[in-house]
Protein backbone atom coordinates (compact mmCIF):
# COMPACT_ATOMS: atom_id res chain seq x y z
CA UNK A 1 0.00 0.00 0.00
CA UNK A 2 1.11 3.94 -0.99
CA UNK A 3 0.96 4.51 3.02
CA UNK A 4 3.06 1.94 3.90
CA UNK A 5 5.75 3.46 1.17
CA UNK A 6 5.46 6.68 2.93
CA UNK A 7 6.01 5.55 6.59
CA UNK A 8 10.05 5.65 6.66
CA UNK A 9 10.05 9.47 5.11
CA UNK A 10 7.14 10.66 7.58
CA UNK A 11 7.74 9.15 10.74
CA UNK A 12 10.68 11.25 11.64
CA UNK A 13 9.70 14.49 10.66
CA UNK A 14 6.08 14.29 12.45
CA UNK A 15 6.97 12.96 15.25
CA UNK A 16 9.70 16.16 15.17
CA UNK A 17 7.40 19.11 14.21
CA UNK A 18 4.45 18.15 16.80
CA UNK A 19 7.24 16.98 19.68
CA UNK A 20 9.31 20.52 19.40
CA UNK A 21 6.02 22.36 18.82
CA UNK A 22 5.06 21.24 22.25
CA UNK A 23 8.25 20.92 24.25
CA UNK A 24 8.79 24.40 22.76
CA UNK A 25 5.46 25.50 24.63
CA UNK A 26 6.72 24.10 27.64
CA UNK A 27 10.30 25.30 27.71
CA UNK A 28 9.20 28.77 27.29
CA UNK A 29 6.32 28.59 30.07
CA UNK A 30 9.19 27.14 32.46
CA UNK A 31 11.68 30.39 31.37
CA UNK A 32 8.55 32.86 32.06
CA UNK A 33 7.75 31.75 35.31
CA UNK A 34 5.31 28.90 35.29
CA UNK A 35 6.78 25.03 36.17
CA UNK A 36 3.66 23.33 35.54
CA UNK A 37 5.27 21.70 32.69
CA UNK A 38 8.42 21.40 33.38
CA UNK A 39 7.82 18.88 36.94
CA UNK A 40 5.82 16.63 34.43
CA UNK A 41 8.92 16.07 32.39
CA UNK A 42 7.83 18.34 29.41
CA UNK A 43 10.33 20.38 29.18
CA UNK A 44 11.83 17.65 26.88
CA UNK A 45 13.15 16.87 23.27
CA UNK A 46 11.89 12.77 24.07
CA UNK A 47 9.02 12.20 21.64
CA UNK A 48 7.25 10.04 24.20
CA UNK A 49 6.56 12.33 27.02
CA UNK A 50 4.59 14.28 23.99
CA UNK A 51 2.64 11.90 21.95
CA UNK A 52 -1.13 11.42 22.50
CA UNK A 53 -1.96 7.98 21.31
CA UNK A 54 -4.69 9.35 18.76
CA UNK A 55 -3.54 12.65 17.75
CA UNK A 56 -0.22 11.42 16.98
CA UNK A 57 -0.20 7.91 15.78
CA UNK A 58 -3.84 7.18 14.81
CA UNK A 59 -4.68 10.38 13.11
CA UNK A 60 -2.14 10.53 10.95
CA UNK A 61 -2.60 7.04 9.86
CA UNK A 62 -6.30 7.14 9.29
CA UNK A 63 -5.64 10.21 6.86
CA UNK A 64 -2.59 8.40 5.33
CA UNK A 65 -5.10 5.20 4.51
CA UNK A 66 -8.56 7.10 3.51
CA UNK A 67 -5.76 9.06 1.11
CA UNK A 68 -6.99 12.72 2.54
CA UNK A 69 -4.94 15.49 0.65
CA UNK A 70 -3.40 17.05 4.03
CA UNK A 71 -2.06 14.94 6.64
CA UNK A 72 -2.24 16.37 10.33
CA UNK A 73 -1.70 15.22 13.67
CA UNK A 74 -1.08 16.72 17.39
CA UNK A 75 0.57 15.88 20.71
CA UNK A 76 -1.00 16.29 24.45
CA UNK A 77 -1.22 19.79 24.91
CA UNK A 78 1.13 21.37 27.58
CA UNK A 79 -0.47 22.38 30.91
CA UNK A 80 0.09 25.57 31.71
CA UNK A 81 -0.72 27.57 34.62
CA UNK A 82 -1.11 31.14 33.00
CA UNK A 83 -1.53 32.96 36.49
CA UNK A 84 2.12 31.59 37.70
CA UNK A 85 3.61 33.46 34.87
CA UNK A 86 5.83 36.73 35.02
CA UNK A 87 3.35 38.86 33.29
CA UNK A 88 0.34 36.57 32.18
CA UNK A 89 -1.07 38.45 29.74
CA UNK A 90 1.91 39.29 27.83
CA UNK A 91 3.73 35.82 28.26
CA UNK A 92 0.83 33.73 27.21
CA UNK A 93 1.54 35.28 24.09
CA UNK A 94 4.98 34.10 23.84
CA UNK A 95 4.31 30.77 25.07
CA UNK A 96 1.06 30.57 22.77
CA UNK A 97 3.96 31.69 19.68
CA UNK A 98 6.78 29.37 20.76
CA UNK A 99 5.41 26.20 19.39
CA UNK A 100 4.45 27.71 16.05
CA UNK A 101 8.13 29.56 15.75
CA UNK A 102 9.69 25.82 16.58
CA UNK A 103 7.66 24.70 13.30
CA UNK A 104 9.01 27.61 11.19
CA UNK A 105 12.69 26.81 12.46
CA UNK A 106 12.21 22.77 11.98
CA UNK A 107 11.43 24.01 8.34
CA UNK A 108 14.55 26.39 8.23
CA UNK A 109 16.67 23.48 9.69
CA UNK A 110 15.19 21.45 6.72
CA UNK A 111 16.02 23.55 4.24
CA UNK A 112 19.54 23.97 5.14
CA UNK A 113 19.63 19.77 5.31
CA UNK A 114 19.51 19.57 1.38
CA UNK A 115 22.78 21.04 1.35
CA UNK A 116 24.41 18.09 2.52
CA UNK A 117 22.26 15.70 0.15
CA UNK A 118 24.93 15.33 -2.42
CA UNK A 119 27.91 14.18 -0.29
CA UNK A 120 25.69 11.41 0.72
CA UNK A 121 24.99 7.64 -1.47
CA UNK A 122 21.98 7.93 -3.54
CA UNK A 123 20.04 5.82 -1.65
CA UNK A 124 20.44 8.00 1.61
CA UNK A 125 20.31 11.10 -0.42
CA UNK A 126 17.02 9.90 -1.88
CA UNK A 127 15.67 8.98 1.93
CA UNK A 128 17.27 11.93 3.16
CA UNK A 129 15.15 14.32 0.57
CA UNK A 130 12.26 12.39 1.26
CA UNK A 131 12.23 13.61 4.60
CA UNK A 132 12.68 16.67 4.13
CA UNK A 133 9.96 17.95 2.13
CA UNK A 134 7.94 15.93 3.97
CA UNK A 135 9.22 18.39 7.31
CA UNK A 136 8.90 21.10 5.37
CA UNK A 137 5.07 20.64 4.54
CA UNK A 138 4.16 19.23 7.89
CA UNK A 139 6.05 21.77 9.66
CA UNK A 140 4.20 24.44 7.35
CA UNK A 141 1.43 22.81 7.99
CA UNK A 142 1.58 23.18 11.89
CA UNK A 143 2.70 26.29 12.12
CA UNK A 144 -0.27 28.02 10.04
CA UNK A 145 -2.85 25.81 11.52
CA UNK A 146 -1.94 26.36 14.48
CA UNK A 147 -1.95 30.15 14.29
CA UNK A 148 -5.76 30.19 13.38
CA UNK A 149 -7.33 32.71 15.63
CA UNK A 150 -9.59 30.38 17.49
CA UNK A 151 -9.48 29.60 21.29
CA UNK A 152 -7.67 26.86 22.15
CA UNK A 153 -5.38 27.15 19.47
CA UNK A 154 -2.22 29.01 19.56
CA UNK A 155 -3.57 31.81 17.45
CA UNK A 156 -6.32 32.34 19.36
CA UNK A 157 -4.31 32.58 23.07
CA UNK A 158 -1.94 35.13 20.94
CA UNK A 159 -5.33 37.32 19.50
CA UNK A 160 -6.91 37.20 22.99
CA UNK A 161 -3.40 38.85 24.48
CA UNK A 162 -3.39 41.52 22.11
CA UNK A 163 -6.53 42.86 21.15
CA UNK A 164 -8.61 44.56 23.49
CA UNK A 165 -10.77 43.64 26.04
CA UNK A 166 -14.03 43.97 24.70
CA UNK A 167 -13.48 41.95 21.86
CA UNK A 168 -10.39 39.44 23.94
CA UNK A 169 -12.63 38.47 26.95
CA UNK A 170 -15.74 37.10 24.17
CA UNK A 171 -13.23 35.13 22.14
CA UNK A 172 -11.90 33.38 25.01
CA UNK A 173 -14.70 32.54 25.96
CA UNK A 174 -15.38 30.44 23.05
CA UNK A 175 -12.10 27.91 23.91
CA UNK A 176 -14.59 25.05 25.21
CA UNK A 177 -15.95 25.21 22.09
CA UNK A 178 -13.46 25.93 19.63
CA UNK A 179 -12.31 22.29 19.08
CA UNK A 180 -16.10 21.77 17.31
CA UNK A 181 -15.44 24.77 15.26
CA UNK A 182 -12.09 23.37 13.99
CA UNK A 183 -13.63 20.12 13.05
CA UNK A 184 -16.37 22.20 11.55
CA UNK A 185 -13.81 23.78 9.43
CA UNK A 186 -12.51 20.34 8.28
CA UNK A 187 -16.19 18.73 7.32
CA UNK A 188 -17.00 21.62 5.41
CA UNK A 189 -15.41 20.62 2.38
CA UNK A 190 -17.30 17.45 2.29
CA UNK A 191 -20.39 19.04 2.86
CA UNK A 192 -19.52 21.55 0.19
CA UNK A 193 -18.91 18.73 -2.78
CA UNK A 194 -22.23 17.20 -1.73
CA UNK A 195 -23.90 20.43 -2.80
CA UNK A 196 -21.51 21.44 -5.46
CA UNK A 197 -19.99 24.71 -3.73
CA UNK A 198 -16.14 25.25 -2.78
CA UNK A 199 -16.45 25.17 1.08
CA UNK A 200 -12.88 24.89 1.52
CA UNK A 201 -12.75 27.81 3.80
CA UNK A 202 -9.97 26.54 6.31
CA UNK A 203 -7.21 25.58 3.29
CA UNK A 204 -8.35 29.16 1.84
CA UNK A 205 -7.17 30.75 5.02
CA UNK A 206 -3.98 28.74 5.83
CA UNK A 207 -3.28 27.79 2.32
CA UNK A 208 -1.75 30.99 1.59
CA UNK A 209 0.10 31.30 4.61
CA UNK A 210 1.52 28.15 3.93
CA UNK A 211 2.94 29.22 0.56
CA UNK A 212 4.75 31.70 2.35
CA UNK A 213 6.53 29.31 4.72
CA UNK A 214 7.18 26.74 1.89
CA UNK A 215 8.40 29.77 -0.32
CA UNK A 216 11.13 30.81 2.64
CA UNK A 217 12.54 26.94 2.92
CA UNK A 218 12.70 27.21 -1.11
CA UNK A 219 14.64 30.73 -0.90
CA UNK A 220 17.20 28.58 1.60
CA UNK A 221 17.72 25.43 -0.44
CA UNK A 222 20.60 24.94 -2.67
Amino acid sequence: MDFLKLLPVIVIPLLLAITLHEAAHAWVAHKLGDNTAKLLGRVSFNPFVHIDTFGTVLLPLMLLVSGAPFLFGYAKPVPVNFMRLHNPRRDMIFVALAGPLANIILVICAALLLHIVGFLPEVAGNWLVGNIIFAIKINAILAAFNMLPIPPLDGGRVAVGVLPDIIARPLSRIEPYGMFIIIGLFLLPMLGQQIGVDLNILWAIIGPVIDMVEHLAILIAP
